[in-house]
């Protein structure tokens, strides 16, 4: 399929043919689903903790004798159910990393980016380069393409300048072709390829 190819300007700059296994595919919200969750899974540091009653330091005697008081058969303040006591059950260091094949997170890839051609909220431009690190002058490019929520992708290298005069906008992610996800492409509404990012797409996936 051919799709009209803009400059950051909102000119037109020809057209670029996009291939139909990365681009044309009936996205699946379940392949997209799992690839999100074990995105969001893996990020997750896992240093949470909360002392057991093993740890806490406290006396470890018996609070009062054993019979006698009227009152309950209890031996250590460190027990869950007393104020200064150890959490019962309480969070670990633990990883929550998840498994999920290499072929499952490529194709959840290759449905986002179906899913945004889909909807109409794929941009191709022909480059992102900047003459000056200047944000108002990329803000009103923006405007003119439309964006207000985009998440942008270029080719290996992001122009400095350009990298420089983004990294202001609020609601603007610029991220290079290798650092492309399913998380960041669903987590904002316009997704914009470069010319140089479409190709290093389907070279990837041939």
């Amino acid at each position: 399929m051919e799709l009209n190819v803009k400059t950051l300007e909102g000119k037109d700059a020809g057209k670029v043919s996009l291939s139909d296994e990365i681009f044309g595919l009936e996205p699946r919200e379940d392949i997209i689903a799992r690839m999100i969750r074990w995105q969001l899974a893996n990020k997750r540091q896992g240093t949470h903790k909360a002392k057991g009653r093993a740890e806490v330091s406290r006396t470890g005697s018996k609070m009062y004798k054993q019979k006698g008081t009227g009152r309950a058969r209890h031996h250590s303040a460190r027990a869950p159910q007393f104020r200064g006591g150890g959490k019962a059950h309480g969070p670990v260091v633990r990883s929550h990393a998840q498994d999920l094949p290499k072929k499952v997170r490529a194709l959840a890839l290759r449905h986002a980016l179906s899913a945004k051609l889909k909807a109409e909220d794929l941009i191709i431009v022909d480059q992102l380069v900047a003459a000056e690190a200047k944000t108002k002058a990329l803000v009103g490019n923006f405007a003119s393409l439309g964006l207000t929520n985009a998440l942008v992708i270029g080719g290996a290298e992001i122009d400095s300048n350009f990298k420089l005069a983004a990294q202001n906008i609020p609601n603007i992610d610029v991220l290079p072709v290798q650092g492309i996800n399913v998380y960041d492409i669903l987590r904002r509404g316009k997704l914009v390829l470069s010319k140089a990012a479409v190709e290093a797409l389907e070279e990837r996936f041939k």
